[in-house]
């Protein structure tokens, strides 16, 4: 990163080193909560110092400059009422000096903060920095103050640091807490290169609308503003921005992709709740609002709604056809929703486990996932779909794939759907590997270009997938080695673990109209 903000340290690796001042690297991600806000609001402190700066310079000293935003919070981006002794030291300052009751004094500002800034509510201010756990402090004052400290040495005002280049290095710290956070990391993050193809493929254009059901921590939103930007080639300053919408069902998380939009000086409607059950993006009729874009990456599998929450929804997200795709997954379910959010002309970038894509194909009989994958085959929505590498995120070793779905298809795309195997494009890293630039620049063109290649990209046609029982997976039809090629054994487990919840439901519902009829009771 090129702005090294007088030390001769890269903004990423004072961000990290600022994190890891408190019990090092290894225990850095446990205490994200507190580090993200401090940094977040030392952005906003030093910003807020160029702002009252900025109007000394007119009206003649900083005193002068505090008493008059102070009378009008409309002069500043966000009002601190924060107000040195001394008028002339930066406002961090405040911060910087607390020696006594350091958690109680931090969390009283960061509240005073929120008060006064409607945006910022929910955000700085639910993260008690005195708060005790068993009667432990959660982060005592002794490296609470080493992070105040480490995090003072950097000066991150508009001068110091690009909106952009902050923006990176916070989703570089993101992204090095998803490193150490285990099975929760893949809920707020998405690997960035992953993030980068989708959003390049969506290519979305100044002033659209993108939605993101399920944001985690913000980066896939992020991502297409980029994307936008780089389409804009240098005119993305004189063009109007897209429009950010995201749902975020955890708490802490919500607060993080807050935090990323400002810091990326980037404006977005964050909400907070169970997108699945309680959608909050409506129109003024109270059905389903829709966009030009939708890009996620919702959990994996997850197994806690029921036929009932498909049966009862009131926002027709889920029709005749496809429905209920299973207890055991509810991947096609968010597809589903996704597919409801798009307007008439819409596209969609969604992240999958790789079961999504062939799960009940080849099966006896008939089966609730591979149901879906028809309807959506026969409605002629799926456009694409791409097959990642393995061990690229942070919560599974699986490879996953993106699913691009298009409610307005070219007429030359019409009955075909284009399948990119990139399983081999990778290179090792630790801890996962990574899709290198030049990959995801192959990646992007030949999902853009609807480009066949030998080993990576087939164009198929809709009487080929239902000749193959509507197995959409592209390593299905795709070998990318000389060898005889098998199928990924992550796969083919779960195509067993569903064929055995199958047969487990079907034995069931004998065993009632048995009951019923009185035999075998």
């Amino acid at each position: 990163m090129a702005n090294n903000n007088g030390n001769g340290k890269s903004l990423e690796s004072w961000i990290w080193d600022a994190a890891c001042s408190i019990r090092g690297a290894k225990d850095a991600p446990k205490y994200k909560d507190f580090i993200l806000p401090l940094i977040f609001t030392k952005r906003l402190c030093d910003v807020f110092d160029d702002e009252v700066n900025r109007i000394a310079g007119e009206v003649g000293s900083r005193m002068k400059a505090f008493q008059l935003v102070r009378a009008d919070h409309k002069l500043v981006r966000f009002y601190l009422p924060l107000v040195p002794e001394d008028p002339d030291e930066p406002v961090w300052s405040i911060i910087r000096k607390l020696s006594f009751r350091i958690g109680e004094g931090v969390t009283t500002h960061m509240r005073s903060i929120a008060r006064e800034n409607p945006l910022l509510q929910g955000i700085i201010d639910r993260v008690d920095f005195n708060a005790t756990t068993h009667g432990q402090r959660d982060i005592d004052d002794d490296r609470l103050s080493n992070l105040i400290e480490a995090i003072s040495t950097k000066r991150l005002g508009l001068r110091d640091v690009e909106a952009d280049i902050i923006g990176k290095s916070y989703e570089y710290l993101i992204r090095k807490f998803a490193e150490g956070g285990g099975q929760s990391a893949g809920e707020f993050y998405t690997p960035p290169e992953v993030g980068t193809i989708m959003s390049r493929v969506l290519a979305p254009e100044s002033g659209m609308e993108i939605y993101d059901p399920c944001c985690g921590s913000g980066g896939l939103l992020v991502k297409c503003e980029i994307a936008m930007e780089e389409l804009a080639k240098g005119r993305a300053r004189t063009v109007a921005p897209l429009k950010l919408y995201g749902q975020e069902y955890t708490a802490d998380t919500w607060a993080m992709a807050n935090m990323n939009m400002i810091i990326h000086d980037m404006e977005g409607q964050i909400e907070i709740g169970d997108t699945f059950k309680n959608p909050k993006f409506r129109n003024k009729q109270g059905r389903l609002r829709t966009f030009d874009r939708v890009v996620a990456n919702p959990m994996w599998n997850q197994d806690w709604f029921t036929e009932a929450d498909y049966d009862n929804d009131e926002f027709d997200r889920f029709p005749a056809g496809a429905g209920f795709p299973g207890k055991s997954s509810a991947d096609w379910g968010w597809v589903q929703h996704m597919h409801a959010s798009l307007n008439e002309t819409g596209r969609a970038a969604v992240v999958l486990d790789t079961g999504a894509a062939s799960r009940g194909s080849g099966n006896a009989g008939t089966n609730k996932e591979k149901s879906v994958r028809q309807w959506f085959v026969d409605h002629d929505i799926i456009e694409s779909v791409l097959y990642l590498p393995e061990n690229l995120f942070y919560n599974t070793t699986a490879p996953g794939i993106v699913l691009f779905l298009n409610k307005a298809k070219a007429k030359e795309r019409e009955r075909r759907v284009l399948l990119v195997n990139a399983s081999k494009i990778f290179e090792k890293g630790d801890p996962k590997n990574f899709i290198p630039d030049e990959g995801i620049r192959r990646i992007a063109e030949t999902l853009t270009g609807w480009k066949e290649e030998e080993k990576l990209s087939r164009i198929v046609d809709h009487a080929e997938l239902k000749k193959n029982d509507f197995n959409i997976s592209p390593s299905r039809y795709i070998h990318t080695s000389d060898a005889e090629t098998y199928r990924p054994i992550a796969e083919i487990v779960e195509e067993l673990n569903a064929i055995e919840l199958e047969a487990k439901e079907t034995d069931e519902a004998l065993r009632i109209i048995l009951r019923q009829l009185g035999v075998g009771a």
